[in-house]
């Protein structure tokens, strides 16, 4: 896919307040440590995660996505009047209906003729969003949308841990499948889009690729079984390996799509689950480890948030700069995979 008229205004992000280090969880699992035998610290040697962030009690999903909406509409010099078009992107929702967009909408304050629908799908959910957005500006069915996501991890790990500590069947070999879970940290992010024939930010969409590879869509499922609460089983493992796999396929499909501007990425921002993935994804990729801009030792995995709230403090950083290129990659349980070109 290609597009030639959508400009990307400025991220708008939030960060929750309460910091929470991978060794605060593992003090909560002490008594699971000292059954097994596990060494302390694995958590953050494992993943390379040092902490990540929780909201306070009780926030809710649209409620950090109200409040990265905010400040992309602000850092947009857009009123809430000129939003045609609302997409939440999320994993975590408020509710099962109506959809999370509808308390988005009614936070921001956006007009009563604005489009507005959710988006789910694994970590993927922004991007998919930034796809179904620009094909509506390129048809001119909407001259500026605004897509948010926020994600609370709060009660995934929260579960995780209780469900660990109290389940004492559990040995060195099941209890892998729970690990992934606490890597799960929460954070909200936003951007605005909009038809470039109209204003020119000089940040543009360019284009993407997408790729399913469904028959692995056993390898990470959560919220089956009746479970009180929220519970994840992952196959890190193979999960790592199918998934650096579908993303090599789609590097190469990714090449041949956009030509010339996959030759000259200057910066990856990618969805963020481990340090080993991302060694992986670069080795496998033949790809310089020096452009791929990273948060996730601070802020874990943040679920749909990821990659785009990862090339947000990029650019806050100036890590990218005005002109340079970017790729955006997503891969999500499913497994699916997308690429997006940016010239930022």
């Amino acid at each position: 896919m290609h597009y030639s008229h959508i400009s990307l205004y400025p991220f708008g992000y939030q960060l929750p307040p309460r910091v929470i280090t991978s060794d605060d969880i593992e003090k909560q699992l002490a008594s699971v440590y000292q059954r097994l035998k596990l060494p302390q610290g694995r958590l953050e040697l494992m993943s390379g995660i040092k902490e990540r962030r929780f909201w306070d009690k009780a926030t809710l999903p649209s409620e950090g996505a109200a409040m990265a909406g905010k400040k992309a509409l602000k850092a947009a010099e857009t009123d809430p009047d000129e939003i045609d078009c609302l997409i939440f992107t999320s994993v975590s929702r408020d509710m099962m209906e109506p959809a999370t967009a509808s308390f988005v909408h009614r936070y921001l304050d956006l007009p009563d003729h604005c489009l507005i629908f959710d988006i789910s799908n694994a970590c993927l959910g922004f991007l998919n969003g930034m796809i179904a957005l620009a094909n509506m500006i390129e048809l001119g069915q909407v001259k500026k949308g605004l897509i948010v996501a926020g994600e609370t991890a709060e009660e995934l790990v929260e579960t995780t841990l209780d469900y660990l500590v109290k389940d004492s069947s559990l040995t060195r070999k099941t209890i892998k499948s729970s690990f992934a879970s606490l890597t799960i940290g929460s954070g909200a992010v936003a951007m605005v889009m909009g038809d470039k024939r109209i204003h020119d930010t000089g940040h543009h969409l360019l284009g993407g690729v997408c790729r399913a590879n469904t028959s692995k869509n056993n390898l990470c499922q959560g919220g089956k079984d009746g479970v009180q609460g929220t519970l994840m089983a992952t196959d890190s493992e193979e999960l790592l390996k199918q998934g650096i796999a579908t993303a090599a396929l789609t590097w190469n499909d990714f090449k041949k799509e956009m030509g010339k501007d996959a030759e000259c990425v200057d910066h990856f921002f990618c969805h963020q689950v481990g340090k080993a993935h991302a060694q992986l994804l670069f080795d496998s990729l033949n790809l310089d480890p020096e452009k791929n801009f990273e948060t996730l030792p601070f802020l874990g995995n943040v679920g749909s948030v990821s990659a785009p709230i990862t090339m947000a403090i990029g650019v806050e950083q100036k890590a990218i700069l005005p002109g340079q290129k970017a790729a955006l990659l997503g891969i999500g349980s499913g497994i699916n995979c997308l690429m997006l070109g940016i010239q930022w």
